[in-house]
């Protein structure tokens, strides 16, 4: 009988410390560096949620839009069609594309300017310059000034060379609002583009990709 007790007694001692290994392994699971290093990875490689900047009419329709992804934009027209795309390389050089993936040209970001060059990247078509602190101006290919934009208290006036006024951009409580000279709104936004990456949208010599492209890369650039 004792031997009895004594063989039930090892058996309970034996599957009692089986129990405290798989419980002290389990624990040491959750807490090693590679299990916690894995779930991070997963968590940064989770897909991230574009934004869509829009550009809504004076009546509230929409205009275009620019929707960010990882490396650009896409510029998308008020029926949510693609007609340019926006990228970026590591030298932060911007490359504006059709939605055929064509290259129509390049936004060279430089200090204190921004060159808008054609496809080939053998043409300088125009210059967006930063005259001082808060001023700018947009030349020609022969450095011949085609808009001044100067800051005012509440955002900017696009004008030409003969001071005459082309746009005001006004910004009000997080919306930026594209006016004409008689103050009647273009198109507006609301979203955290800067207010002179914004403007580059009422530079009409400039075609809407390249007005784009200008903006994303002078939004990237801050202003600088």
């Amino acid at each position: 009988m004792k031997k009895v007790i004594l063989y039930l007694i090892l058996i309970a001692s034996i599957l009692g410390c089986n129990s405290d290994a798989k419980t002290s392994s389990n624990v040491s699971s959750l807490n090693s560096p590679h299990t916690v290093a894995t779930q991070d990875n997963s968590q940064a490689n989770l897909p991230v949620k574009a934004e869509k900047i829009k550009f809504k009419t004076a009546g509230g329709t929409d205009l275009f839009s620019l929707k960010q992804q990882a490396d650009g934009a896409k510029l998308i027209d008020g029926n949510d069609k693609e007609f340019a795309r926006i990228k970026t390389d590591e030298s932060g050089k911007v490359k504006i594309k059709n939605a055929s993936d064509k290259v129509l040209g390049y936004v060279i970001t430089q200090k204190g300017y921004w060159k808008i060059e054609n496809a080939g990247q053998d043409k300088d078509l125009y210059i967006f310059r930063q005259e001082n602190n808060t001023d700018y101006q947009l030349e020609d290919a022969a450095k011949k000034q085609v808009y001044q934009i100067k800051a005012r208290n509440n955002g900017f006036e696009i004008e030409t060379p003969d001071k005459k006024l082309v746009y005001k951009v006004k910004v009000k409580e997080g919306k930026a609002s594209l006016r004409d000279a008689s103050d009647k709104t273009v198109f507006s936004t609301k979203s955290d583009l800067s207010p002179i990456a914004f403007t580059c949208f009422g530079l009409d010599v400039l075609t809407r990709e390249q007005q784009a492209g200008l903006a994303y890369a002078v939004n990237l650039a801050k202003g600088q």
